[in-house]
């Protein structure tokens, strides 16, 4: 089994972090004749393959299946490098899955399965980022769960924002080269996140609500040993407001496309975490008392319980 990561020359917050990993010791050419046909190259140590190409980050859709085509090889998990935009133009380094916005690649109703290490590895990333001097200048943060490309392998973004400047700042960069260097154990040291079905603590956060930074599930997810699945912002579950569903509490007359969201958001991370039990999170003050019902009564239908913060710690 391999793990792939990917970068694209388009993007300073991208390449840069690439170049800062590929300087570390240990990394081989690789080429892939099919894809190095279509300008991918691929380099290799250990058990990750490293693929850089020339596009936009999200549009090289099913990496990880035309990676197993073209060289045999299983592949485990996939990690993008990437910038990040802001309104506020703050500087960040943010950890994010990945899912169903188009026109930002992926498809509607599509989810890849969030990769387990996001949670450790942005404890991981806070600390580097803190023995490196960027922490209080830029904050360290989950996003909620969104764009592409498509994947079906467990999969993350690890992103620098947000503006130009701070995408080509090559301390941020060296800092996220770090989290995958040390999280994936390249350097000889235990890797960072591996998920295991007989893991102590198997409770798995999936977050509903809230906003894109999800303020309040980030509360939890700083704590040690907590696993989080994908994160749902109240912008991806559009709910409409139906007075006759407000007044006989069935879920059936409220429209939008928010059950297929959480829904596939479930199956997604029941997918990344075998064996474990995955509670919602529900972030209370982002929703209306009808719209706050509406979940929780799918939730009940869907078999998935309502965790409260110290049930994941």
């Amino acid at each position: 089994m391999v793990t792939i990561v990917v970068a694209t020359t388009s993007d300073p917050a991208s390449i840069n972090p690439a170049y800062a990993l590929l300087a570390m010791p240990g990394w081989l050419p690789v080429p892939a004749p099919s894809l190095l046909q279509q300008g991918i190259k691929s380099f290799a140590n250990k058990n990750v393959r490293f693929l850089q190409h020339d596009k936009g980050i999200v549009e090289e859709d099913d990496l990880d299946r035309r990676w197993e085509e073209a060289t045999g090889e299983a592949v485990d998990e996939v990690i993008f490098f990437s910038k990040h935009t802001a309104v506020s133009n703050r500087p960040a380094l943010t950890v994010h899955p990945i899912g169903d916005v188009p026109p930002q690649g992926g498809r509607p109703g599509w989810a890849a399965p969030p990769d387990p290490r996001i949670g450790p590895w942005l404890r991981l990333l806070k600390k580097l980022a803190q023995s490196h001097n960027l922490v209080p200048e830029f904050e360290i943060t989950l996003e909620g769960t969104h764009h592409g490309p498509i994947t079906i392998k467990p999969t993350m973004f690890l992103e620098i924002g947000s503006t130009d400047e701070y995408w080509k700042r090559q301390d941020a960069a060296k800092v996220i080269a770090l989290l995958v260097w040390e999280g994936l154990g390249l350097g000889g040291g235990a890797a960072v996140g591996n998920w295991g079905r007989e893991d102590e603590r198997n409770k798995v956060l999936l977050g509903i609500g809230g906003g894109h930074y999800a303020p309040r599930h980030m509360d939890i997810v700083m704590k040690e040993g907590v696993w989080v699945g994908h994160l749902l912002s109240g912008y991806s579950l559009p709910m409409e407001d139906p007075s006759q569903s407000k007044e006989n509490g069935n879920t059936d007359g409220i429209g939008g496309t928010w059950r297929q969201s959480i829904k596939v958001a479930i199956e997604a991370t029941k997918s990344a975490f075998p064996g474990g039990d995955v509670l919602a999170h529900l972030d209370h003050k982002s929703f209306k008392g009808w719209q706050k019902n509406a979940i929780t009564a799918y939730l009940g239908e869907l078999s998935i319980k309502i965790g409260k913060p110290n049930d994941f710690i």
